[in-house]
């Protein structure tokens, strides 16, 4: 599993949204691109795009990848804030932009600062009673080690297996394919974090 990610300030969300918002407008402005343009080059909605702007949406991390891979800059680039650097990074449980992934199945929730990414990633991880999270391999060195918290899962990376329980916890390559399948009757949590080799 992989995803964009970047710190919040100390501003809070209002004030890093309200600095995307005129963030995604400049550059957009500075290419001479409409927003069917950027939509084109993103992959995201018009509309969507049009919300942004205007501070009447809160987009998601995998929306907020998009815009920043179409205009050529990183997401730390999109998403700083000039002024709100600080020691502490919160991230808030209501902030949607760390809400990677929801569906009936599971529901990903994005734990650490979005400047991580290939370095580091950490993830709260919920499985609906017989849901699973089936990855591709990641990048060659990439390792997962994941805690669960609740429940029991099944964890596999290439043909090998095992069986977890509530406490136990599991490091294995997860530059294999690889997948966690709730096996226990109910929902399953799970702490997961990825480990990116440098180099």
């Amino acid at each position: 599993m992989t995803n964009p990610r970047r710190a919040r300030g100390a501003g809070g969300p209002d004030l890093v949204s309200g600095h995307l918002r005129k963030r995604v407008k400049q550059l957009r402005s500075e290419r001479a691109w409409s927003l069917d343009a950027l939509a084109r080059a993103s992959g995201v909605s018009r509309s969507m795009l049009s919300q942004i702007e205007r501070g009447q949406a809160n987009p998601t991390v995998g929306v907020t990848f998009r815009i920043a891979r179409a205009l050529g800059i990183s997401i730390a680039e999109l998403l700083e804030a000039p002024g709100t650097a600080t020691s502490i990074t919160v991230i808030r449980a209501q902030d949607r932009a760390y809400h990677y992934r929801s569906d009936r199945s599971c529901t990903i929730r994005t734990l650490s600062p979005l400047n991580l990414e290939k370095d580091v990633e950490f993830y709260e991880v919920e499985l609906a009673e017989g849901g699973e999270l089936r990855s591709a391999a990641h990048y060659r060195g990439t390792r997962e080690f994941l805690t669960v918290q609740k429940g029991k899962v099944r964890i596999e990376s290439g043909s090998d297996g095992e069986e977890l329980a509530k406490g136990d916890s599991v490091s294995y390559r997860a530059d294999l394919p690889h997948a966690v399948i709730n096996t226990g009757s109910g929902r399953a949590l799970l702490f997961l974090v990825d480990i990116y080799r440098n180099g």
